[in-house]
């Protein structure tokens, strides 16, 4: 009998949003996400302990910002090993706001791959999707440099991201269910508000439905996922990053999983263009309060982690 993951990837591209490659050989995903936090939570593991020690030796003298690319890429060249797609590699989340420096630390993450063989399709860059990391995304994609927009919780974000013809977005499922959880309080209905009814599910839905409507080239990837249930009501979005123990609980599963988004129904809807200029965007931005506290929480939380990494790397 098929498990709920053989079913998913009949119809979605399932990557694996983990830092720790040794998992990934069990799930057999296409593709895999990393992101500070995974890098952080990886590097701490023993196993890891000899990766870390030989990447700091290695670059000992040079700038910080280049030892933790050089380990960033060191780890995205591993997972590469046990993924037949792409590897998504973050630039430090300090830059969410500096297009120029974003472009130019992407540049070099690019180079770093390069050097050690590995084919720039086979890496996207991952960059919040702020409106300078939106536009530092579109400099890159017209140099075949190709991006992954994260920390994305609004529409407003989705639609600049496909103006900018990035390659891929991550729509985050499950931060944006937290806030509304969170805002709910007590009066929050989980059994309501699941599967097809969750505000995170609902958000990609929009995307997906937008950007099939409209003939828009950009991926859509679900992110950030809280339980099974926000993955297979997203079943049929292009891809789904998930964490390992979720793609546990799919493997261990076998029950009936349908096609929920569809391209084909999309281009039939009913539905409005959209476009943003900087000022439109910044102000439907702004209008999101959801969208407004999720980027700015991520972005210092990403941050934090940097900071942690480059500690990690004066002690090693």
């Amino acid at each position: 009998m098929t498990n709920q993951l053989d079913a998913l990837k009949q119809f979605t591209t399932v990557v694996a949003d983990t830092g720790d490659f040794l998992q990934l050989a069990q799930f057999r995903p296409q593709d895999a996400t990393t992101n500070p936090s995974l890098i952080l939570k990886a590097v701490q593991k023993p196993e890891y302990a000899p990766l870390l020690k030989d990447t700091v030796a290695k670059w000992q003298g040079r700038a910080m910002d280049e030892v933790i690319d050089r380990l960033l890429v060191r780890f995205g060249c591993e997972i590469l090993t046990h993924v037949p797609g792409r590897v998504s590699t973050e630039v430090d989340a300090r830059l969410s706001f500096d297009t120029s420096a974003t472009v130019t630390r992407a540049e070099r993450i690019i180079e770093l791959y390069q050097a050690e063989g590995i084919h720039i399709d086979r890496v996207l860059i991952k960059i919040a999707a702020t409106w300078e990391g939106i536009q530092a995304a579109a400099q890159l994609e017209r140099k075949g440099i190709h991006t992954n927009l994260t920390l994305l919780f609004s529409f407003a974000q989705a639609v600049a991201c496909g103006q900018a013809k990035v390659q891929l977005i991550s729509p985050f499922v499950g931060r944006i269910y937290d806030w509304y959880k969170k805002q709910a309080g007590a009066s929050w209905d989980e059994a309501a508000r699941a599967g097809a009814n969750d505000p995170g599910v609902q958000s990609v839905t929009q995307i997906y439905n937008h950007y099939k409507r409209f003939g828009i080239a950009t991926e859509v990837m679900g992110a950030s996922f809280r339980n099974v249930g926000q993955i297979t009501a997203l079943a049929g979005c292009d891809l789904l990053t998930i964490a390992p123990e979720l793609l546990a609980q799919l493997a261990a599963s076998d029950a009936p999983l349908q096609r929920a988004l569809d391209a084909e129904a999309a281009k039939g809807m009913d539905l409005p263009a959209v476009n943003y200029d900087e000022a439109g965007f910044r102000f439907a931005l702004n209008e999101d309060a959801m969208a407004t506290e999720k980027l700015a929480e991520g972005i210092r939380a990403f941050a934090v982690d940097a900071v942690k990494l480059e500690k990690l790397i004066l002690a090693a």
